[in-house]
């Protein structure tokens, strides 16, 4: 098991970043974030946002699964990831919109994810 996402700090614009379980919304592990950022908070909350989506490709009978979910704030980016080999986990990467690369951001998300086995 390898949860180290320490490697999205390098991502300009990084606010913060974790590992979520979506099942639980539980936690697996974190980076960044402060006071004013509660990455635990964010990440439960996102667990509903990975959950309405299979929802919905469920009732539209897609056969497909999620890369990843863009969320664009007025001055942040949120990404969401699940993993390719567990898809019950997910990366949930906050950025700073104003300085933020979102091309590269997603690069290295999908880089870091390839890295984590859970």
């Amino acid at each position: 098991m390898s949860t180290d996402i320490s490697a999205l700090n390098n991502i300009a614009g990084f606010i913060g970043a974790c590992l979520v379980d979506s099942e639980s919304g539980l936690m697996l592990a974190s980076e960044g974030g402060s006071a004013r950022f509660d990455l635990e908070a964010a990440g439960a909350a996102n667990t509903e946002v990975v959950r309405a989506k299979n929802a919905a490709m469920a009732a539209l009978n897609l056969k497909d699964a999620i890369e990843d979910i863009l969320i664009t704030l007025g001055t942040q980016y949120h990404l969401i990831r699940p993993l390719a080999s567990n898809p019950a986990i997910f990366m949930y990467v906050a950025l700073e919109k104003k300085s933020a690369n979102l091309g590269m951001a997603r690069l290295a998300v999908k880089t870091v994810e390839s890295s984590v086995s859970v």
